[in-house]
């Protein structure tokens, strides 16, 4: 894996898409799992929990650190249903508003106990949220809502 320091990763943010994982995290009940976000993109609203990939990360080793991260659970990839793939632009980054964002994400379904969930840094509070729910919810990102229409 390569890291990359602040100034080339503003770099990269303001000029190529990045590619990210999102996670459809379903409880037994068939609640979808959601965090509330810190950060921008997407500051404040309700969102998938996920991660990008890290350049010479695998699919599958990206997959398992983003689980380990969001949920604090390592998951295999083959534990999991992909869902497609989606388009997700912001016209801020964490960088501020001078930046847009342009992700890429491969959004991924899994089942989760709604009881072992940890909270990490990029969110303020989690919520499971049932699919009807979210659909009208406004503080839910529209970005989540194309999951499930």
């Amino acid at each position: 894996m390569s890291f990359l320091d602040t100034e080339t990763f503003t770099t990269v943010v303001a000029n190529t898409p990045l590619i990210a994982i999102d996670l459809i995290v379903q409880n037994d009940s068939g609640e979808i799992l959601l965090g509330e976000r810190l950060n921008a993109p997407a500051r404040g609203f309700w969102f998938t929990p996920g991660g990008r990939i890290y350049k010479n990360e695998s699919l599958e080793n990206a997959f398992e650190r983003i689980t380990m991260a969001e949920l604090g659970k390592l998951i295999p990839i083959h534990e999991a249903h992909f869902h497609g793939v989606f388009e997700h632009l912001y016209e801020d980054s964490v960088f501020g508003n001078h930046i847009s964002t342009h992700y890429i994400v491969l959004a991924y379904v899994l089942t989760f106990p709604h009881d072992q969930i940890i909270l990490n840094d990029q969110h303020n509070a989690y919520r499971w949220q049932s699919i009807d729910t979210l659909l009208i919810d406004p503080t839910i990102h529209t970005h989540v809502k194309w999951y499930f229409s």
